[in-house]
């Protein structure tokens, strides 16, 4: 199969293919891309499908989902075991219909990201490529403690925790460390620790930092990435480039709880949303936030941070997995299109360990593919509307 568009992206960040076309061979692979005429002549007799006036790009990759977040839903009563399991699939196919192909999961309830994945494999669903955490690690009352995430406190616990989350399957490990407040969550002996028993077991560890000092000790303590770094320095960012730790900034969570915290002011909040209700009470926290990545985020950029794209939007009623938002704003705060769609597929990739395999539209990939309307090489706005998802070269349908 060929698949043509006025307009194709590779996903390295620079490069753009005007009149280009990918070919798809029948195990799902990138055969050759290039000029649509020379992948034809290559090719004879392949079926072509011509998106036309459109861009052609490799499928996107969100760096912070929480499929199984069902503690904002209004009727939580109702949510067993058995209810959870369609909630998470029903997430899948939400940040499918967006164009995403690759989730990392960063804290959903234990085990069912794994077990969604391997009912993906055996063809029992379909899902995007998950790569997942088992549920996150806080201290006793920390972060999260009251949506699932373990309460772990001393060195000993920590690590003893992350060996029980590798034993049981998890492809990384999700620790948390600040919320609201300046003083962090866990001590740095403990952040050592855990980033030490990450690199010992050989598994990748994402830490929830936002607030001065738990940033800086999370860089110290040599974590894989870390997510939000809200209240990020230049100096820090200037580390973290030096490290080689990824950024997840996940703006457009902020920035929509930021949005919904405005207008509730202006109009009122549904007091049975406790989310919602929640979220009020740090609006104090949601306004500073929501500045400082829109002041900042381009010269945190500019200093070589590799940043990944990730959603984090668990606020009920909330857009659904927003990446297109995510990538527009990063646009709209200052690099171009091109460079904004590199960190939701390049980068993710290399952080994942997963650039032979997806990622870019390279010979020997595999063809997880979007298409969508217009040129995104130059209006980000093209990720709006989705032409067509692909995952190893089969059209999605959710």
């Amino acid at each position: 199969m060929i698949f043509c568009a006025k307009h194709l992206v590779t996903g390295d960040g620079t490069t753009v293919i005007g009149d280009g076309a990918v070919y798809v061979d029948k195990e799902g692979l990138i055969g050759d891309v290039g000029a649509a005429a020379d992948v034809k002549a290559a090719h004879p007799g392949e079926p072509v499908t011509d998106y036309g006036d459109a861009t052609i790009l490799p499928g996107l990759m969100d760096m912070h989902t929480h499929f199984g977040y069902y503690y904002s839903q209004p009727d939580l009563f109702n949510y067993d075991d058995y209810m959870l399991a369609y909630y998470a699939l029903n997430e899948a196919h939400r940040a499918l219909r967006r164009g995403i192909t690759t989730i990392r999961d960063v804290s959903s309830p234990s085990g069912l990201l794994k077990q969604l994945r391997l009912a993906g494999e055996k063809g029992f669903v379909t899902v995007p490529r998950i790569i997942h955490t088992d549920t996150g690690m806080c201290m006793t009352g920390g972060h999260g403690h009251d949506d699932g995430i373990v309460e772990v406190d001393g060195v000993d616990e920590i690590r003893k925790e992350i060996r029980k989350q590798r034993r049981d399957g998890a492809d990384w490990i999700k620790v948390l460390t600040s919320n609201r407040e300046p003083v962090p969550e866990f001590t740095q002996e403990e952040l050592d620790a855990a980033a030490d028993e990450c690199r010992r077991r050989g598994i990748k560890c994402a830490v929830h930092a936002g607030l001065q000092p738990a940033i800086q000790m999370c860089i110290d303590a040599g974590f894989t990435s870390i997510e939000h770094g809200t209240f990020l320095t230049l100096e820090q960012a200037k580390q973290m480039a030096e490290k080689g730790i990824y950024w997840t900034p996940t703006i457009t969570a902020y920035t929509v709880l930021y949005e919904f915290c405005k207008k509730a002011i202006e109009e009122g909040v549904d007091p049975g949303n406790r989310i919602a209700v929640k979220a009020m009470h740090d609006m104090a926290f949601f306004e500073p936030a929501y500045n400082a990545y829109k002041n900042n985020f381009k010269k945190f950029y500019d200093t070589g941070v590799t940043v990944v794209a990730g959603t984090d939007m668990v606020l009920y009623g909330a857009p659904a997995y927003p990446l297109n938002r995510e990538l527009a704003l990063m646009v709209e705060y200052g690099i171009t299109p091109l460079q904004a769609i590199q960190t939701a597929t390049e980068n993710p990739a290399r952080m994942l360990e997963l650039e032979h395999v997806v990622g870019t539209l390279r010979t020997g990939l595999e063809a997880d593919l979007l298409a969508v309307k217009g040129n995104a090489a130059e209006d980000i706005h093209a990720l709006d509307e989705v032409l067509g998802v692909f995952i190893r070269g089969e059209e999605v349908r959710v």
